[in-house]
Parts: structure tokens; C-alpha cells; sequence
């Protein structure tokens, strides 16, 4: 069977539709973009954690790339060439809980978010010009992403429904669940089409595409573990909640981790170009290692400065950031058709607009930014104080460049910050 190949190759059967990762033999004839073209990346992922990052624990104590690695970071330690840690940036936003969304909005929150400026310029060609997901839900609806007229955009928050939407078209619930739960693959509908194609790429592509369909398999098998527990009650772990905290599915990690899986696939298949993950939370209960933790993630947040409470906290913030780990290990091992990683060809923007969920100040927002193909610094510790300060939006004007858009301002900023990167 001969196949045409392009930049938008599926295989397809009656009852699936698998998109297929970026392949050499694809697209060789056509014209690229202008973005296309260059060396920068064409990616770019946001991570926010609402009830932030427990500070102390999150900066390196030393500036510079010899910095001894803090605790929440330590997951990512084998990758410190890869990212980079910034303190003392933030966008002079008001402080509280209800101004979170400056994280990717600026100084007023709930405006233009920096991903959906991303999104509305380079996520044109793809399946979706942008995916917006979250984990561990607590009250209310949330946003973290804002269109250009401020509307809030609602989040994904089951695996089930993204792995739908981006690995299926019009196959209903009922059997994508069998077909997960079973232990099938939607893989085995198209199979013979899927050895058809491989015949007809180079050695190259065929590893290529061993390696997406092992991945695939892979997240298949994990949310058939999700499904099948979705209708199950929640295990009771023996602790009485506190009074003040509401009772949450303790499912945020394994939710993040399957999240981070098909983000991963997202990229590869080029489905999307522009992905954020909500890290929400509010009286959830974690057991950390087989420990039950002493309060509800949102209490913990405010710690008051108890050591304890503190400890558990950053268990809590360490496990987001060994989700975040895999996250990295799978775009480092990833390639484009240019041989380029996938980690090489994302920017990746982690941090919050809670600088201090105990105080509730959004100042000094923990900010860190992973791949892109920077030169990465390490630790650039930023002067606050000074009457000179850049802000967070500096920052994100220097990523919105780096993925090849022709802008010099965000929200209450006007440079950027390309020389700490270059």
C-alpha cells in the first residue's frame, strides 16, 4: 500500500485515529514557515502550581551554575544543564489568592496570557493551537490561561478526556474505555496500516516510529489503570481531614504524571504547539512514601513557619517536581526529524503567581525555565530592590522571542532579558 506523505499524517480505521509523530520522509517537498525554518524551538509548555513554591526550598543559596541543588529541585538534578532557576522576578501584581493568574498574565491578573499570545502565533498550523490542563482541583473554576479579550479558558482535568481528543475523532467514551480497559490498543486497529507505512520509511523513521508507538502503548497502559478506577471510591487512608479542609481526590501525582505523558506525545505528533498544566489544590491529603501527610495541601501552604508543616510541604512540592522530571527525561530522549530533542525545541516555563502562599504575597515568584536550546545559567539571583529590577515579564518577552515572535513588551514590561540566556 502506498501512502502520501505530509506534515499531517494519520493512520486511521473506523474506530480510531492515531496521529503520527514528525517523520524525515514527511513534509521533505514542502514549503516551511519562517518558524519552521530556524534553528529556535517551536514549542512551549507552562507549569503553574497555585499554591506556589515553598521559596527557601526552591532557590539555590548560591548564585551561578555552582550552586548547591535545593531540596524541590533535586528530582532534576541530573538535567541542571538544561534549565535555569530565577529569584526576584515577579510583576509587581497585587497580592492574594485571586490575583494567581498574573502567573502568565502580568501585572493585572486575568488579562492576555503570555501562552495564548504564544498560541495565537504559532499554534495556528497545528491540531490545537493550544491545550489547557490541570490537576488536583480544588473549589471553584480556575483559569490560568486568557484569551486576548481576558475570557478565562477551562482546563482539561481527566487524562481520559485529552487522550480522547488527541488520539481519537469520533469514537465515543464507551469504547475507547473498553478498549483501554481490556488491555487492547487502539494501536491494533491499524496495525497493518502502521507495518504498511513503516515499509516505506527509512531506517531512521522506522526507529522513530517504534519508539512513538512504544510511548503510545505505554500511556495507554497507564490510563487504562486510571479508567479503571474512576468509578471505584476513594481507598480511606485512616486520617481524619481537619474541619477546614474539604475532602479531595488524592490523585494530583498519578494525574500529573499521565498529563505530563500525553503533553509529551502532543509535541511529538505536532498536535499542538502550545500546552499548559494547572497544578491546583486545595484540602487533598497526600500520602508521600507511604507517609500520611499531617494537614490538606492548602493548609500546608500556610505553614506559619512550622517546621513540620514546612517538611511536608516540600514532600508535596518535591513529588510535583519528580512528575515534572519525567516530563524532561521524555522530551530529552525524543528527537524531531532533524534530530534535534524534543527538550531542545520547548520552552519550558515552570513557576506560579503565588510568591508566598503563606503570607499571600505575590512578590519573588519562583520562576524556572527548562530547554529551548538556552545557554543556560543556573541560578540568576535578581536584585529586586533595585530601581532598576527587571520583571517576570522580561523574562517571558525573551522566551516569546527565542520562539521567533517580533515583540518587545508584556504587560507592564518593556526588554528583556536575552543577554542572561545568550
Amino acid at each position: 500500500m502506498a501512502f502520501p506523505l505530509n506534515r499531517r499524517q494519520f493512520l486511521r480505521s473506523a474506530s480510531a485515529t492515531i496521529a503520527l509523530p514528525a517523520l524525515e520522509a514527511f513534509g521533505a517537498d514542502e514549503k516551511a514557515t519562517k518558524q519552521e525554518k530556524s534553528d529556535g524551538p517551536r514549542n512551549f509548555v507552562a507549569v503553574g502550581a497555585y499554591l506556589g513554591w515553598h521559596q527557601p526550598a526552591f532557590f539555590p543559596k548560591e548564585a551561578g551554575k555552582d550552586y548547591t541543588t535545593p531540596e524541590i529541585l533535586k528530582p532534576i538534578e541530573g538535567y541542571r544543564d538544561q534549565f535555569t532557576v530565577f529569584s526576584g522576578l515577579d510583576h509587581r501584581a497585587p497580592n492574594g489568592h485571586t490575583a494567581w493568574p498574573n502567573f502568565l498574565s502580568g501585572k493585572s491578573p486575568g488579562t492576555y496570557s503570555v501562552d495564548q499570545q504564544i498560541a495565537d502565533q504559532i499554534g495556528g498550523k497545528t491540531r490545537f493551537s493550544s491545550i489547557e490542563l490541570a490537576t488536583g482541583v480544588g473549589e471553584g473554576a480556575k483559569s490560568m490561561s486568557f484569551t486576548k479579550q481576558g475570557v478565562g479558558l477551562p482546563t482539561i482535568m481527566r487524562p481520559s478526556v485529552l487522550y480522547r481528543q488527541l488520539f481519537t475523532s469520533e469514537a465515543d467514551r464507551e469504547r475507547t474505555e473498553y478498549l483501554l480497559k481490556s488491555g487492547q490498543s487502539s494501536l491494533d486497529s491499524v496495525l497493518a496500516d502502521a507495518r504498511a507505512l513503516q515499509a516505506n520509511l527509512p531506517k531512521r523513521d522506522r526507529e522513530k516510529l517504534d519508539e512513538y508507538f512504544d510511548s503510545f502503548r505505554s500511556v495507554e497502559k497507564k490510563m487504562g489503570r486510571q479508567l479503571a478506577s474512576l468509578d471505584q471510591p476513594i481507598p480511606d487512608p485512616g486520617y481524619q481531614l481537619p474541619s477546614y479542609d474539604p475532602i479531595t481526590p488524592n490523585l494530583q501525582m498519578e494525574a500529573g504524571t499521565i498529563m505530563y505523558d500525553l503533553m509529551a506525545l502532543a509535541l511529538e505528533t505536532e498536535s499542538t504547539h502550545v500546552a499548559s498544566l494547572f497544578l491546583d489544590g486545595l484540602g487533598q491529603v497526600f500520602a508521600i512514601d507511604g507517609e500520611v501527610l499531617k494537614a490538606g495541601y492548602h493548609a500546608l501552604s500556610h505553614h506559619g513557619n512550622d517546621p513540620e508543616m514546612i517538611d511536608d510541604l516540600i514532600s508535596i512540592e518535591r513529588a510535583h517536581i519528580d512528575c515534572f522530571a519525567g516530563f524532561l527525561k521524555q522530551l530529552s530522549e525524543k528527537k524531531n526529524p532533524q534530530g534535534k530533542s524534543l527538550l531542545d525545541d520547548t520552552v519550558i516555563l515552570l513557576g506560579t503567581g503565588m510568591g508566598d502562599a503563606s503570607r499571600h504575597s505575590n512578590a519573588n515568584l519562583p520562576t524556572l525555565v527548562a530547554g529551548g536550546g538556552f545557554n543556560h545559567a543556573g541560578h540568576i539571583a535578581i536584585d529586586s530592590k533595585k530601581a532598576d529590577a527587571p520583571l517576570l515579564g522580561d523574562l517571558y518577552i525573551t522566551l516569546m522571542q527565542r520562539l521567533g515572535m517580533e515583540t518587545d513588551s508584556f504587560s507592564n514590561a518593556s526588554r528583556n532579558l536575552n543577554h542572561l540566556l545568550s
